[in-house]
């Protein structure tokens, strides 16, 4: 997977966006919070990204994937090179990033990062009208 391939997948999930940052460092984000960050100049990492728990230990134990550096408490791994894994992997593994960084984000913020920046309104708990009133009485005092 080259550069370009890489962005057209990142890219291509609702709300990521993309910046370079630290000099040389493309980084993809949802919601203001990175899932992805790839060397753009020669590095001892190509990419890193987040990976769940049980990804995290079993793809740190294949040759050319590494605990992240600086990310790897927070279960981020890299891969070394370009060749260290097929595309087709690569981009399900860019998929469960984006999808456990989107995961953690408060609610509000998933809605406007997925949606095209703008917010679903809901009704309030206990408004079954979506009036914005709760009809339902309780017993006791009034």
């Amino acid at each position: 997977m080259n550069i370009d391939q890489l962005r057209k997948v990142c890219l291509a999930f609702p709300g990521a966006t993309e910046q370079i940052q630290w000099g040389d460092d493309l980084l993809f984000k949802v919601g203001g919070k990175m899932f992805a960050l790839a060397a753009l100049e020669p590095a001892a990492v190509w990419i890193s990204f987040k990976a769940s728990p049980e990804n995290f230990a079993e793809l740190t134990e294949r040759p050319g994937i590494i605990p992240a550096p600086y990310l790897a408490r927070a279960k981020w791994i890299a891969l070394e090179t370009r060749e260290t894994l097929p595309s087709a992997e690569i981009a399900q593994l860019l998929r469960e990033s984006y999808e456990l960084v989107l995961a953690k984000l408060p609610q509000k913020t998933r809605q406007v990062s997925t949606k095209g920046g703008r917010a679903v309104a809901r009704p309030p708990k206990g408004s079954p009208s979506g009036t914005g009133r709760n009809t339902s009485r309780k017993k006791g005092k009034l």
